[in-house]
């Protein structure tokens, strides 16, 4: 069943019709592609005969306005492949007859037109009633770029005009002003500032390289996830970064991923596969000895790194990478014992993302599988079924009011994604919990039930940050860079006044290292107010200055990133608040 389109889809999707009759308008002869809504907007595609530039965007929207104050409607008709030809050849619209082509080839013997004056478009709709219906004070054309006809390199590249259009014109301003927030917490730009990661192009694209900062944000969000888990039972694992194409191809990951994996050749002439996933490894460490009911279940955590051959043009930043640090687990249970491991993972992320103060901020997505399209995922649809309803009683048990997101699930089994919103409120899809009933089937894993026969087990995966690349770009745009104590690179900055404290400053620094609280010391030949600016700008939780008094008293004068105002502890004191916060995750 096709999803019913709310009132915005239409808006943006309408606006998208009002843009290429714009475009129509300026260059009669422009060739059209696609004109989908997007989040928050619209985009269309065109062949035009010339380059657009940036000065043409104003000259497009006093168009647009017009024809909205013309209030044109949008005039569906249902007309035959053979018209639909006829017409679209008339009008010398190429890309639209391609796309006739492949309706017709796949079996439309009809197709739907929409009018609105002299621009006729392909379209199946809806749209509003008329281009009136548009809030001309509500839109703006943002960017041109470029895009691959259909996504293919291997066709023409046309020009992509990207649009925003709200209800009214206060939720325009209020976008721009996220857009400007956004730009301040790019995590690209906040990420050189702070000395988090950078890229080389003798590395590649699409392979971070983490700098000691970033490292340490890391290494703790590692330690404490993994801390978190094995109170949950969960036993850290390891294993290799590639494997024999065979193990992907039992899995189903080498028909999922296809050209996406990474082939690796040996000089022994030894052909392996960089790996995709983590699971199918983990599956070998279950199936390397006899395992009984009353192991059940076994749980395996890992954070290493996964490899994606991703297209070029959507690589950037942290968000999409081509080597994936994920931060894994799966558990190997009994069906009777799945609810409650999918609610022990479902308490994990509530926890974890509760401490981080995202967790209201959250949506909860229960994605299952197309319907229509059984041929996309592996296994049985009786456990599909099952693993369905399971789902969707926890989700009702815990109170997670999951929405349905048909076509979303895994090769393997349906999830419950939760999704985050990042700087400009697009929400990025981060923790997963998903059952699986089918790999362990593929593998033949087994375990002895408590009738004395064997029985396969069911398989959980789990991830709670998802990758640290996309979830530390989440993380550094969510904080705006000044990270919580226990995160912080740097978790104290050390400013003497001037070389004749260096002494003192050398014990602080000893007394805090040997509490593993971070320091960094700002000693240079400059002023101790460009040294405070300096530590201020890497957003350094606690700046403390020493003199005379300080020396004298064994105090620390502390000037703290949240308050301006200057307190005075003595050192033990100062060691004890900071430790107790890093201790509690402050």
């Amino acid at each position: 069943m096709k999803p019913e389109i709310n009132k915005l889809e239409l808006l943006r999707h309408s606006t998208a019709h009002v843009l290429a009759a714009a475009v129509l308008e300026m260059f009669p002869e422009a060739k059209f592609g696609i004109g989908p809504a997007i989040e928050n907007g619209f985009y269309y595609d065109f062949d035009l005969p010339r380059t657009l530039i940036p000065e043409d965007l104003p000259l497009l929207e006093e168009k647009m306005k017009a024809i909205i104050k013309e209030n044109r409607e949008f005039e569906k008709a249902e007309i035959t492949v053979v018209e639909a030809i006829e017409k679209f050849k008339q009008l010398k619209q190429t890309l639209k007859l391609e796309l006739i082509d492949d309706l017709h080839k796949a079996g439309n013997e009809t197709v739907t037109v929409y009018k609105s004056g002299n621009f006729v478009d392909l379209c199946s709709g809806p749209h509003l009633e008329s281009a009136g219906k548009i809030d001309q004070r509500a839109f703006a054309l943002t960017k041109i770029s470029g895009a691959y006809w259909k996504a293919d390199a291997e066709k023409q590249q046309l020009q992509r005009i990207y649009g925003v259009v709200f209800e009214n014109k206060d939720e325009l301003k209020n976008y721009f002003h996220l857009v400007e927030e956004a730009a301040k917490r790019d995590h690209r730009k906040l990420g050189k500032e702070l000395d988090l990661f950078c890229f080389s192009d003798l590395v590649g694209p699409g392979l971070p390289l983490f700098t000691p900062n970033g490292t340490i944000i890391k290494d703790e969000l590692q330690k404490h996830i993994e801390k978190v888990c094995r109170g949950y039972g969960f036993q850290k694992v390891s294993t290799p970064h590639l494997a024999k194409i065979d193990l992907y191809e039992k899995s189903g990951h080498a028909q999922k991923f296809g050209e996406e994996l990474f082939q690796v050749t040996s000089h022994y002439k030894q052909n392996y596969v960089m790996k995709p996933v983590q699971c199918p490894h983990q599956t070998q460490i279950f199936a390397s000895k006899a395992r009984s009911y009353r192991d059940l279940p076994i749980r395996y955590m890992e954070s290493e790194k996964q490899y994606r051959d991703e297209k070029p043009g959507e690589i950037g930043g942290l968000q999409r990478v081509i080597a994936i640090t994920v931060e894994d687990g799966h558990s190997f249970c009994t069906v009777d014992q799945v609810k409650q491991e999918v609610k022990n993972m479902v308490e994990i992320i509530q926890n974890f993302y509760t401490s981080l103060g995202m967790w209201d901020n959250h949506s909860v997505y229960l994605s299952v599988r197309d319907y229509e399209h059984p041929e996309k995922y592996i296994g049985e649809a009786s456990d599909w079924d099952l693993c369905e309803q399971m789902l969707q009683e926890i989700s009702d048990e815990m109170g997670l009011n999951a929405i349905n997101h048909e076509g979303e699930a895994a090769l393997y089994g349906p999830k419950l994604d939760f999704m985050f919103k990042d700087s400009l409120g697009k929400e990025i899809q981060i923790p997963t919990v998903q059952l699986d009933f089918a790999t362990p089937k593929r593998f033949d894993l087994e375990y002895t039930n408590n009738e004395g026969t064997k029985s396969s087990p069911v398989m959980v995966h789990r991830a709670i940050l998802g990758s640290y690349e996309r979830f530390m770009m989440l993380l550094i745009e969510h904080f705006a860079g000044a990270f919580p104590l226990w995160l912080s690179p740097v978790q104290v900055a050390i400013l003497p006044i001037s070389e004749k404290f260096a002494d003192y400053a050398e014990e602080v620094k000893k007394a805090l290292l040997e509490n593993d609280i971070r320091i960094e010391m700002y000693d240079q030949a400059e002023s101790l107010g460009k040294r405070i600016s300096l530590a201020e700008k890497m957003k350094t939780p606690y700046i403390i200055v020493m003199g005379e008094k300080e020396v004298a008293d064994k105090t620390v004068a502390i000037r703290t990133r949240s308050v301006r105002e200057q307190e005075t502890l003595s050192l033990d004191n100062f060691i004890q608040n900071v430790v107790k916060k890093v201790k509690d995750k402050h």
